[in-house]
């Protein structure tokens, strides 16, 4: 019975590490999957890089979080302990100050495209683009 128990511990030990290496790998995929379009996005000039850039950190941040809540599963000593939890609390604030930027950018794109200026833009565009139709 001791010899099962043995290898059950040992099986959860490996299925817990494992987990938390998957996560740690979907959140740096997230993290240079989400650079690679920001940089695409840049280079295109659009608008909308930073909330790219801060909702694909945000995404990583919450893999990476996941992999450290589960490594508290198989935490064996206290200094451990509060090494981890050290760096879930540092990692929570980032996500916060995250979340209040992308929410803080898309409240003033929001404001912009519901500008006057915008409108004028986007008028003045479908203007241009239903005279060439016209001329074609």
């Amino acid at each position: 019975m001791d010899q099962f128990l043995a290898q059950a511990h040992d099986l959860f030990h490996y299925l817990v590490e494992f987990g938390i290496l998957l996560l740690e790998f979907f959140g740096t995929t997230v993290l240079i999957v989400t650079g690679v379009i920001s940089i695409v996005k840049w280079l295109k000039r659009t608008a909308d890089v930073r909330t790219t850039v801060s909702q694909g950190i945000l995404l990583a941040l919450a893999f990476k979080m996941g992999g450290e809540v589960l490594r508290t599963v198989i935490i064996t000593e206290p200094k451990e302990m509060f090494t981890i939890f050290g760096i879930i609390l540092l990692r929570g604030i980032v996500a916060g100050l995250i979340y209040w930027e992308i929410t803080k950018e898309i409240r003033i794109e929001a404001m912009y495209l519901d500008s006057p200026l915008a409108k004028e833009r986007r008028r003045k565009h479908a203007e241009e683009e239903s005279a060439e139709s016209a001329h074609v």
